[in-house]
């Protein structure tokens, strides 16, 4: 199957934007440009692997505000920022913000490629992750409260007598819930029911019951 990604590019810069665009195109990646920030909001964006190469100075809102104003509307894409006026604090503010790479105009085509193939593999890895979460999560949501809270006190590393002794519970029960745990959970060994559990944050759960 093959791999789609799209970059996004915005920067006022019309030559720039269609210099960068048939850049990308000669190493097959797709892309879709910009003038501004609004612009790139206002549009349909596909959902695929995707990275936003964004100027930092732009007419309206900046670079560095779309950033902030991104994550607040839930828009989690890895960002690479350029500038013609690079600085040290702006440089630093972007980084904190989140951005995995900052270049300097003019830059070197093969520092910009390398930045954004290194932003798409980013979110190609996010993507991953956030699925597995997914399933995951739907998979913990088919447990009843007993066995979400015998799987949550597994992962702490209490043996089932100590987990009985918590939920004044037989041990047998314990043993029951765990194994209904497991098999929902498509856990095929303790130690992968650990780590299930320790991704959805249920050793934090176990904590305050």
């Amino acid at each position: 199957m093959e791999d789609v990604s799209v970059v996004h590019i915005i920067d006022d810069d019309r030559s720039l934007r269609e210099a960068l665009a048939s850049l990308f195109a000669s190493v097959g990646l797709e892309t879709r440009l910009y003038a501004a920030v609004q612009d790139f909001l206002d549009a349909d964006r596909p959902d695929m692997p995707a990275c936003l190469v964004l100027d930092v100075r732009l007419p309206g809102m900046s670079g560095l505000d779309a950033q902030d104003h991104l994550k607040e509307l839930g828009v989690h894409m890895p960002v690479v920022l350029m500038t013609g006026h690079g600085d040290i604090p702006m440089s630093v503010r972007g980084m904190k913000a989140g951005a995995l790479d900052f270049l300097t105009k003019p830059f070197r085509d093969q520092d910009m490629l390398d930045a954004v193939l290194a932003a798409l593999d980013h979110d190609r890895a996010q993507r991953s992750s956030d699925l597995k979460l997914n399933e995951l999560t739907a998979r913990l949501n088919t447990l009843s409260p007993r066995e979400r809270q015998v799987m949550a006190l597994v992962a702490t590393g209490k043996l089932n007598k100590q987990i009985a002794w918590d939920l004044q519970l037989s041990e047998i029960t314990v043993k029951i819930h765990r194994g209904a745990a497991m098999r929902k959970m498509e856990a095929r060994t303790l130690p992968e029911l650990v780590r299930m559990a320790d991704a959805l944050d249920l050793r934090v759960e176990a904590t305050r019951n």
